[in-house]
C-alpha cells in the first residue's frame, strides 16, 4: 500500500446537546480528548500541514500511522476545549480562518435555526499562533466557491490570504474550501493565489497521487465514539466522487 496520511476534519469542539442533523460540525470535548489520547498512546504521528506537503511530495518519508488535525472556521471554543488537549500531547494543528469574519458570530448557522457561536478574534489568533497553532485561509466570507462567479472566487481566495498575512505577519500557505465546495476554477484560483495545499471534504486518506490543492479529509462527527473514530480513521477510505486533479497530477 502506498504511503498515506489521514487528514482529520473538525469544526467545533465543546459541550453540545444531542442532535440528529449537522453532526459533522460538532465534536464533544470529552470524545475529542479520548481521540487525542488514543493517537498519543498508540504511536500515531501527528503532522503539520507543511509536513503533510513534504511527505506527499516525497521530500521526507511518510511515517506509519500519519495523521493531521484540521479545524474549520476558527471557533472560539477551539481555545477553550481543543487547544489544552493539543498542548498536552504536543500535537500540531491547522485552523482555517474566515478572514472577513474574525471575532464575529458564525452567522451562516442562523439559516438552519442553529446557535451562532463566536469565531476567534484577531487577538486570540495571535495568542494561539505564538503558542504554535498554525492558521490557514477558509476564504474571505465562507461562500460555496463552486457556485460563485470567477471574479468572486478569486476575490475570496486572494483577499483572505492578504488579510491573514497582514494579521499574522507571515505567509499563509494553506487553504480549505468552505463546505468542501470546489471545481476546477476554484482550484486554479487557489493555485494562482499562491497556496501550497488546499483541503476538501472527500473522505479518503491523502496520498502522493493527490493534487495537493484537493487533499481529502475525514470528518469527525459529534456521534463518533472511540470505535466510530477508529472506523473513520482506518476503514472509511472511499470518497463519494472522484477527486479533481489539475493536469499533470496522477490519476487514482
Amino acid at each position: 500500500m502506498q504511503p498515506h496520511i489521514n487528514i482529520l476534519m473538525y469544526h467545533q469542539v465543546g459541550d453540545f446537546a444531542p442532535m440528529k442533523a449537522h453532526q459533522s460540525t460538532y465534536c464533544n470535548h470529552r470524545r475529542f480528548a479520548a481521540q487525542m489520547a488514543w493517537l498519543s498512546r498508540f504511536g500515531y504521528t501527528v503532522l503539520s500541514m507543511d509536513q503533510v506537503l513534504a511527505c506527499l511530495r516525497g521530500d521526507t518519508p511518510t511515517p506509519p500511522r500519519a495523521v493531521a488535525l484540521t479545524f474549520d472556521d476558527g471557533y472560539e471554543n477551539f481555545y477553550e476545549y481543543a487547544f489544552p488537549v493539543l498542548q498536552r500531547y504536543g500535537f500540531p494543528a491547522m485552523v482555517y480562518l474566515i478572514a472577513d469574519l474574525l471575532g464575529q458570530p458564525s452567522s451562516w448557522f442562523a439559516a438552519d435555526g442553529r446557535d451562532t457561536p463566536p469565531l476567534m478574534s484577531a487577538a486570540r489568533i495571535l495568542q494561539l499562533r505564538k503558542a504554535g497553532i498554525d492558521f490557514g485561509s477558509h476564504s474571505a466570507t465562507h461562500q460555496k466557491l463552486a457556485k460563485c462567479e470567477d471574479q468572486r472566487i478569486m476575490e475570496e481566495v486572494t483577499r483572505s490570504k492578504a488579510k491573514l498575512e497582514d494579521l499574522l505577519g507571515e505567509s499563509v500557505r494553506h487553504f480549505c474550501y468552505p463546505y468542501g465546495s470546489h471545481d476546477l476554477r476554484a482550484v486554479n484560483a487557489v493555485a494562482a493565489a499562491g497556496y501550497l495545499t488546499a483541503t476538501t471534504c472527500a473522505r479518503a486518506p491523502a496520498t502522493p497521487t493527490d493534487d495537493p490543492l484537493t487533499l481529502p479529509r475525514k470528518a469527525i462527527s459529534h456521534g463518533d465514539n472511540l470505535l466510530g473514530f477508529l472506523w473513520r480513521l482506518h476503514v472509511k477510505n472511499t470518497p463519494r466522487t472522484p477527486s479533481i486533479r489539475r493536469p499533470g497530477f496522477a490519476n487514482a
